[in-house]
């Protein structure tokens, strides 16, 4: 900590002049393990090499960044996806003004976490299915058909905001299995370093949420992590770096530092060498402020499943940098906002493309790796789901390598053809707490 301040302070006293319109910015984050390009950043030195003055604001909840952002009291936060999505809608609940990115902070990093008490009543409905990675829903299906012949109420499980990853990505698992994530269980929102707390105090059964909060369940021995976000979707995008859209237009030259200053933080974060001091930076009680052993476990790719049992090898657990993992893939909004209007959480757009493209942009972020000589992806789509293993994406003058992209259940999406694959999916009834039953506090 001390030397990262030290390297920015000496950086910043010789760093040219850029002529930006803003050198002091003020970033909110929320205490999880992919907070770590925003804290590499500041504490290597790399936004001090831009000629940026960033202080990190660490908030307790994701509606705290939301309402900052909103306001002004943040010029930009780490901040999930989809609540950039659906504020760029203009729904209830996502924010007031439009968000915008340019950049995506990594790959993967959430895991669906439940009680041992449910782990153990899974092991007993179905140990087939338990046994078969990536575990599915099914055994929790037959759980919940038992609980509601017997008249128990349903079971609770928690994400971290209603417009989140996290709440997509177990919606999906649950509804992959037969279950209805609006009727047949019963969904809350828990701010993430809250969430094993509520676990271990009986309060909730299961949730989905991201590092370090499901290592800290297991290491409690409260909880067992039943699967990855890696293994739900292989390299799935997590969170963005977003900001109105008024601000990013009115400070573009400093938008653009920000992205490169982040993009050599990932690319830092990225090298296996750098883990283990990544690791005890975050683990400072200004960032994550957790026993560092935690942190290690989803960052060296090591991740330990159930109390007592050896670690399982998840390599890919948190990708920062490589796969291309910063650009702001269309196909990744687009997704998204297919599940948000699956499960009506946002109105059906009139055109996806455009829609995701009023948000995301990845001409700003092409502009900035040009600026450092990187490599970018030349188009704005790829194909989601269609590559067991690492692929190569030519282009011309160069070619990136991108990882594995698999649903677990199979699926393809084409991002050309949202509707068609919005419509593949067998319709739960329409639930009458959808659009109005966003978290706000």
């Amino acid at each position: 900590m001390g030397n990262g301040s030290l390297r920015e302070a000496e950086s910043v006293s010789r760093s040219p002049d850029r002529d930006l319109e803003l050198r002091c910015v003020r970033l909110g984050f929320i205490p999880l393990t992919d907070c770590a390009v925003l804290v590499a950043a500041r504490e290597q030195g790399f936004f001090a090499r831009h000629g940026l003055d960033v202080r990190l604001c660490r908030e307790p909840s994701w509606a705290n960044i939301r309402d900052k952002v909103d306001s002004g009291a943040l010029d930009g936060a780490h901040m999930l996806a989809p609540m950039a999505l659906a504020a760029g809608q203009g729904v209830p609940g996502a924010g007031i003004r439009p968000i915008t990115t340019a950049f995506s902070l990594g790959l993967n990093g959430n895991a669906i976490t439940v009680s041992r008490g449910l782990y153990q009543r899974l092991q007993e409905a179905d140990p087939v299915a338990m046994a078969t990675r990536p575990i599915t829903a099914r055994a929790l299906k037959t759980v919940i058909a038992a609980d509601q012949r017997a008249g128990r109420p349903p079971l609770t499980f928690a994400t971290v905001f209603s417009f989140s990853a996290h709440d997509l990505q177990l919606r999906y698992w649950l509804a992959a299995a037969g279950i209805d994530p609006d009727r047949d269980v019963r969904l809350v929102v828990i701010p993430p370093p809250r969430v094993a707390d509520h676990l271990e105090a009986g309060l909730i059964d299961g949730y989905c949420v991201g590092e370090p909060w499901n290592s800290q369940a297991v290491a409690r021995a409260s909880g067992c992590i039943l699967i990855s976000g890696h293994e739900l979707w292989n390299n799935a995008p997590e969170k963005v770096l977003g900001m109105t859209e008024a601000w990013a237009d009115a400070h573009p030259r400093t938008h653009r530092a920000l992205i490169m200053a982040l993009l050599e933080a990932a690319a830092w974060l990225d090298d296996p060498v750098n883990r283990p001091q990544a690791v005890e930076c975050l683990a400072d009680e200004a960032y994550v402020d957790v026993p560092a052993e935690l942190i290690a476990r989803a960052m060296i790719g090591e991740v330990v499943y159930e109390p007592g049992s050896a670690p399982r090898s998840q390599p890919d657990f948190h990708v920062f940098s490589r796969y291309a993992a910063n650009f702001p893939w269309l196909s990744h909004a687009v997704w998204f906002m297919t599940q948000m209007v699956r499960w009506g959480l946002i109105e059906h757009p009139a055109d996806w493309l455009q829609a995701a493209r009023c948000v995301y942009r990845p001409d700003r972020y092409r502009e900035a790796a040009q600026e450092l000589g990187w490599p970018s992806p030349s188009r704005d789509t790829k194909l989601e789901g269609e590559h067991p293993d690492p692929w190569t994406l030519a282009q011309a003058g160069h070619s990136l390598i991108l990882g594995p992209d698999r649903f677990f259940d199979g699926r393809v999406f084409d991002p050309q053809a949202a509707d068609r694959y919005l419509g593949s999916f067998v319709p739960f009834p329409v639930s009458d707490s959808s659009l109005s039953s966003q978290e706000s506090s």
